[in-house]
């Protein structure tokens, strides 16, 4: 990420699709040929990593760290591979045009998934299957099983009989044959969701286009991680955390964020060298080309909060052995292409953390028209090379939004101040954009929503909260000629195309 270059922020589910959700099929194709031609050298996704409803259908909330999303699975490639017929993607229920609305998009899609396997299983190719088994038997054997046992017993695995819950081998080994077929279907769904994304990836590559995936720092506590290596989690003998991740009180919450995740274990984690961190790595870097890691200063220090805690006012910062982690990292990998997400609270011994192996850090321009103006380090005019810039972010208002109900009228006469005229509301997203381009860092990502200058209807997640996130959707109209021009002209005039 050394050579000067652009991308956007889009995640998969805002895809603009006829089957309820984005996924991988030709609406993705078609989005990296924009990407294309307009000069972009990124995409940068969130995490795709499997979701449930129960958790708000947040990508940061998964009951796998391994495991792709089945609802990216495109039927219409599933056509053109045999497995489904036209007419079984035809007669589809109303989905909203504009929204993701998850619980219908799961029934909908868990149909399809059936049809798909039935035709899979009559077909009997299975060699290849097999082989993409053999090869993610370290986490698809356990996550497969987990998926089943969630749908028969209805419950926090914790809650499971006690045999079930500390996984007992000869049990488990009763529990895989009893559902084999279940078992077989989930990992057929794996198999396809990874075959597709490849496809893409390799898409993506050939245009010189390189995906940028992200990782969060914890696991959900109801999740296969934490089911299957409980040793590295805070866990009491019942299986219960006995502390939880989150943050203190900061620019989005006065209460600071309990996020409930299980904080790590890192002495038992050192004691193995971290192979647990070391497969999640391999698998994420055989994904993407570059990996953000989201939440970085955790594995710096994290904020620690008793599980009692109603919220994360009473929580500790508790420091994690970063050195020793990173170099067993950079040991293993001969090549790390790392972002840090250093946003909220940072130390300078976070500071000193990324400088130390070379990690590029976050610049988020909403930011930087605040009372440390014109010191700040959001602004353009003091960012460094080794960083990415962006207008905002997926946890962000959008620039439009940002400037109509947040921005307070300092912020906006310092923004004013900074480019030097006075501009209509309209251009507010295309400044901002200007800013991001021409300043000195190597790279720039810019929100999809910005591109088109949309307001806080677009907003893709509000911190702190758990309804009504993760559901926008872009349309196809909306990338007019217009808005490529725009893009490309932008990105060619401050030489990043």
């Amino acid at each position: 990420m050394t050579k000067r270059g652009s991308g956007v922020l889009l995640h998969i589910t805002s895809l603009p699709s006829l089957y309820g959700i984005g996924d991988l099929g030709p609406e993705a194709y078609r989005f990296v040929d924009f990407l294309s031609q307009t000069k972009q050298s990124f995409w940068q996704i969130l995490p795709i990593t499997s979701t449930i409803t129960v958790f708000g259908n947040s990508p940061y909330s998964s009951p796998s760290a391994f495991a792709g999303n089945p609802l990216f699975i495109s039927p219409e490639l599933l056509v053109e591979e045999g497995l489904l017929s036209r007419s079984d993607i035809e007669n589809n229920p109303p989905f909203p045009k504009e929204r993701v609305d998850y619980e219908v998009v799961t029934k909908y899609k868990n149909k399809l998934s059936g049809l798909a396997y039935e035709n899979f299983r009559k077909r009997g190719e299975l060699s290849e299957f097999e082989q993409f088994c053999h090869e993610n038997s370290f986490w698809l054997e356990d996550y497969a099983l987990f998926v089943v046992l969630k749908g028969q017993l209805k419950s926090s695995w914790n809650n499971w009989p006690g045999d079930i819950r500390d996984r007992k081998p000869e049990l488990l080994k009763e529990l895989r044959e009893k559902f084999k077929d279940k078992i077989q279907m989930e990992k057929f769904l794996q198999y396809l969701f990874f075959k597709q994304w490849f496809f893409l990836k390799g898409y993506c590559n050939s245009k010189n286009i390189q995906i940028i995936g992200d990782i969060p720092i914890y696991v959900s506590f109801d999740s296969v991680e934490v089911w299957a290596n409980s040793q590295i989690f805070k866990l009491d003998e019942k299986k219960k955390p006995t502390f939880v991740a989150g943050v203190p009180p900061d620019y989005f919450s006065k209460t600071g964020q309990r996020w409930g995740n299980p904080v790590y274990r890192w002495d038992v984690l050192k004691e193995s060298g971290y192979s647990w961190w070391i497969r999640r790595m391999e698998h994420n870097l055989k994904l993407f080309d570059v990996v953000r890691l989201d939440h970085f200063r955790g594995f710096v220090a994290y904020w620690e909060v008793p599980e009692d805690e109603k919220t994360a006012i009473n929580g500790k910062w508790v420091e994690a052995p970063v050195e020793d982690f990173f170099n067993t990292l950079v040991e293993h990998f001969s090549h790390l292409p790392i972002i840090a997400e250093n946003l909220g609270l940072i130390t300078p011994n976070v500071e000193e953390v990324m400088n130390r192996f070379g990690f590029p850090g976050m610049k988020v321009l909403i930011f930087a028209f605040g009372d440390d103006f014109p010191r700040g380090s959001y602004l353009p005019h003091n960012h460094v090379k080794n960083c990415l810039v962006y207008t905002g972010t997926h946890d962000n208002n959008t620039v439009k939004g940002w400037f109509r109900s947040e921005a307070s009228a300092e912020n906006k006469a310092r923004f004013l101040k900074y480019i030097g005229r006075e501009i209509r509301e309209e251009e507010v997203h295309w400044e901002f954009i200007r800013l991001a381009m021409m300043s000195v860092a190597d790279s720039c990502i810019i929100p999809m929503q910005d591109i088109l200058g949309l307001g806080e209807e677009a907003r893709m997640n509000l911190p702190a909260t758990s309804n009504g996130n993760w559901g926008w959707k872009l349309q196809s109209d909306q990338i007019t000629s217009e808005v490529a021009e725009g893009l490309r002209e932008m990105t060619e005039t401050y030489g990043r195309g």
